[in-house]
């Protein structure tokens, strides 16, 4: 019996791969880019979050900020078309960034200023500022396949289930738990002046809002509350001072109304699921009013 060539078996070896290729990309144009992979780092999150912006219809309301931000789940606003982009361990400036790289704009942008010190994701801009090329999409049947059995096992609480446990939560007190110990270590960490980092990025910041503004994107900006002991810190100070110097106009600014008595920090400075819900609210009740106005 003869034994295939070496050239024979890689040629069969390509055109099999050529041939999966071929059905991959005629697969993504029939299946779509509908379902999402869980994320396993901070990364995936940051590009699973900007992937579904880019891909899915423009919502009314995109909120951007920083992990603090992040919390605001959007499940918990009953507005319908929220859709956060606060980036876990980045800058609002990439998501707006990014938010105007697109054709399409939403109708209002809202921008947590809580973290203005640290910069920009060049990188994942650049990303979103181009195309995506065909290529880049061929395994995305692959992907969908894995996505599809991830998110079996994993299906998100419905809207109603979502409303009941918020207003369970709600009716309880807030929590009674000690988190002394991350307030003192972060209180050491925010003894730094951020100002030089802060004035570029603030400057920076106001380029792109008054891009936005003459695109017709309505931007409203907001500060998410910390602990007593941390409002006091350099850092926190020095954001907020630079922000409001560089951007006076109250109406510039949506206000949010909650107790502050009722807020609790889970490490400090990331609030808890009944907080989120509080201060989500809140907002929710001012996205309501600021699209009447429209």
């Amino acid at each position: 019996m003869q034994k295939p060539s070496a050239i024979s078996w890689l040629s069969k070896c390509g055109f099999s791969a050529a041939a999966l290729l071929v059905a991959c990309g005629v697969a993504t144009a029939w299946v779509g880019k509908g379902l999402p992979l869980p994320a396993a780092t901070v990364r995936d999150g940051t590009l699973l979050t900007l992937n579904r912006y880019v891909q899915e219809p423009v919502p009314d309301v995109v909120l951007l900020g920083s992990s603090l931000g992040f919390r605001l789940k959007e499940e918990y606003f009953a507005t319908e078309g929220v859709r956060n982009l606060a980036l876990a361990g980045g800058s609002p400036i990439t998501g707006l960034e990014v938010v105007l790289h697109q054709s399409r704009l939403p109708r209002l942008v809202l921008v947590e200023t809580n973290v203005l010190s640290r910069p920009p994701d060049e990188n994942v801009i650049a990303r979103y500022s181009r195309e995506r090329g065909f290529a880049v999409e061929l395994l995305r049947p692959i992907r969908a396949s894995i996505a599809a059995y991830e998110n079996w096992r994993h299906a998100p609480l419905t809207h109603a289930q979502v409303v009941a446990e918020m207003d369970r939560l709600l009716k309880e007190p807030a929590s009674d738990f000690d988190n002394r110990i991350y307030v003192d270590r972060l209180a050491k960490m925010f003894d730094e002046d951020p100002t030089a980092a802060l004035q570029v990025n603030v400057e920076r910041l106001a380029g792109l809002l008054q891009k936005a503004r003459e695109r017709g994107v309505r931007v409203k900006l907001f500060e998410l509350p910390y602990p007593g002991e941390l409002q006091a810190t350099r850092t926190v100070a020095a954001t907020s001072r630079i922000t409001h110097a560089r951007f006076p106009d109250p109406e510039q600014w949506l206000p949010i109304e909650v107790d502050a008595g009722e807020l609790r920090w889970l490490d400090g400075q990331h609030l808890d699921d009944r907080s989120a819900m509080l201060i989500s609210r809140s907002i929710d009740g001012a996205i309501g009013r600021l699209l009447k106005s429209d």
